[in-house]
């Protein structure tokens, strides 16, 4: 394709359009004003632009995007200041192996151009180096010919499993120089694709003479979902060979309403494993022991023998500064491929040795199997609906209430844990319904996310739900506007417990250990005096809003009105619940 660019910007736009990117999250800064010229001025039907008020919810947008789609959405940073705002954002992305393309303005480098005072304090050498050791490749490309070559370089490095943001920096006075000699925009399709590693055929084979073998086998899966294919080839395999399943949880991995789902039981069925299959596990440590919070001793939950077969890429994420990689742990055999691409293959090698072998002990072992699900399911659910009885509102309570007012919709959960509780009440039965959390564990992630993933699905029909924790959604509220202005259709339902509990937890736990004060918990942990009115801010913002709601009785009805102004307005909706923890 012959040249047609006036100015840099307009190639760098050019390029993200042939890539298919349809967002571009931001919050306005001068560094790239060329870029948001060509977006606005130059490109036709190209990226739209989500503006943002802090670059930390840009990026949580891409991050909930990208999980929801499987697709990468642009971000753009304002030099050093944008670039710092947005790193706690970055770092969670990194962490939860999620795919993004973040352009930095910055310069111009050429110092005779700059600005005296604000070009100089915002200009760095490098600018990457603020977000590498985070980020899986960054670049500052030198001029305007080697623009293209360093974002479709960025789009394949960043959606090349494992997956991961990264970031380049075009000089302003790169953005804006005009293009005097004729550009060829690449054939993007030529530079991105590249096929999925293969697992090694004899450690297949290996892998499924162990697993049909076996008397006590349990699967453990946790990024597997990022691949949504997998889910159903997982519960294929599940039930070939009568293997009980624990979801971690870093995606949706196997639906809760299946008789072999044991998530949640991990300390009753490992310790009579003597094979576990791990897939896509980030801890394979921390999966397979348990520790006393209060001692801090670790316990193996595997039997000495058991042998673990890791299959996974994390070994291919490692970097030095952050150490996201886990405790290492041992493997009999180690299969580096990913879990979804692993299991087809598997599930034939399985099904070939079953010809010879035939299928003893597998109908009794799913009869047990389904006793023990079915009876978990019933204790949660019975101990969920006896909370409704306390003068409080319990997360066990909250998550009944929602199910009972969402189960008729087509819903996903776009964030929200409540102590596990959803997943143990509600029925996750589709991969899109649940995208994991975090990774990074850094505070302001829901609410960005959150929308991030209401985006993606706009249209659909589906009921986006965010279960937003009170202590995150103060780092970045103002989310709420982007929501309003962008009429994107998600409801919020702030766990508003008035702490932040998790720090609570761990307070009372020293003090309890050393022999202190338990009741000075609350100090420097809580968020009340004055209690902070969700539902007033809300508004202020354009949200509909209700609360807060401190009745267990009140919750349904408030959810009613919300889901309608949700699925019928096709606008956000916030209801404020405060919570007992």
């Amino acid at each position: 394709m012959s040249s047609k660019f006036e100015y840099g910007s307009d190639l760098a736009v050019e390029i993200l359009k042939a890539l298919d990117i349809k967002f571009v999250a931001l919050n306005p800064g001068a560094s790239f004003r060329g870029l948001q010229d060509s977006l606005v001025n130059y490109v036709s039907e190209g990226p739209e632009i989500i503006t943002c008020c802090h670059e930390e919810i840009a990026v949580a947008i891409a991050h909930g995007y990208a999980k929801a789609t499987g697709k990468p959405m642009a971000v753009m940073l304002h030099n050093i200041v944008g670039l710092q705002h947005a790193t706690m954002a970055i770092f969670n992305a990194w962490c939860d192996r999620v795919p993004m393309v973040i352009l930095g303005g910055g310069g111009p480098m050429d110092t005779s151009k700059r600005r005296p005072g604000i070009d100089w304090v915002h200009t760095a050498l490098v600018q990457g180096n603020l977000v590498r050791d985070f980020v899986k490749w960054d670049d500052q490309p030198y001029s305007i010919v080697n623009i293209p070559d360093s974002i479709l370089r960025a789009y394949r490095v960043a959606t090349k499993e494992p997956q991961g943001p990264v970031y380049v920096c075009l000089d302003s006075d790169l953005q804006e120089s005009r293009i005097t000699k004729p550009i060829t925009l690449p054939e993007v399709e030529q530079y991105i694709k590249s096929p999925h590693l293969f697992p090694d055929p004899e450690a297949l084979h290996q892998a499924a003479s162990w697993l049909v073998a076996a008397k006590s086998p349990v699967i453990l899966a946790d990024r597997l979902g990022c691949l949504p294919d997998a889910v159903s080839k997982l519960i294929e395999l599940a039930e070939m060979l009568a293997i009980p399943v624990v979801d971690l949880g870093a995606r949706f991995n196997f639906p809760n309403t299946h008789p072999l789902d044991m998530t949640g039981l991990q300390q009753s069925i490992l310790p009579q494993a003597d094979l576990v299959l791990a897939l896509d596990v980030e801890d394979l440590y921390g999966a397979l022991h348990y520790l006393d919070h209060h001692t801090k001793e670790e316990v193996s939950l595997l039997r000495r023998r058991a042998r673990i077969i890791d299959v996974g890429l994390r070994d291919l994420a490692i970097k030095s500064w952050s150490a996201d990689y886990q405790r290492i742990h041992k493997a009999d055999l180690s299969i580096p491929a990913l879990g979804g691409i692993t299991i087809s293959p598997l599930i034939d090698q399985c099904r070939n040795l079953l010809k010879s072998s035939g299928r003893p002990r597998l109908q009794m072992r799913l009869a047990n199997l389904k006793m023990q699900h079915q009876s978990a399911r019933e204790k949660w659910l019975e101990e969920a609906r006896q909370a409704g009885s306390a003068k409080n509102i319990s997360p066990a309570w909250l998550a009944y209430q929602v199910w009972e007012s969402i189960k008729g919709e087509d819903w996903v959960l776009a964030n929200g844990r409540l102590q596990d509780w959803p997943r143990r009440l509600w029925d996750w039965e589709h991969p899109y319904q649940y995208l994991g959390h975090s990774g990074g564990a850094g505070l302001g992630y829901c609410m960005g996310a959150s929308l991030g993933i209401a985006l993606a699905n706009k249209g659909s029909g589906r009921l986006c739900v965010n279960i937003q924790p009170d202590g995150d959604f103060l780092f970045t509220p103002q989310a709420l506007w982007t929501a309003a202005r962008y009429r994107i259709p998600l409801l919020t339902i702030m766990h508003n417990n008035r702490c932040y509990n998790n720090t609570v937890s761990h307070a009372q736990a020293v003090a309890k250990a050393r022999r202190r004060n338990e009741a000075n918990k609350w100090i420097g942990t809580s968020l009340n005096e004055p209690n902070v009115d969700f539902s007033s801010l809300a508004r202020s913002f354009g949200v509909y809003a209700e609360g807060p709601i401190e009745a267990p009785g009140d919750i349904r009805p408030a959810l009613r009105r919300a889901i309608d102004v949700v699925q019928k307005k096709r606008l956000p909706a916030l209801v404020d619940v405060v919570t007992a923890e």
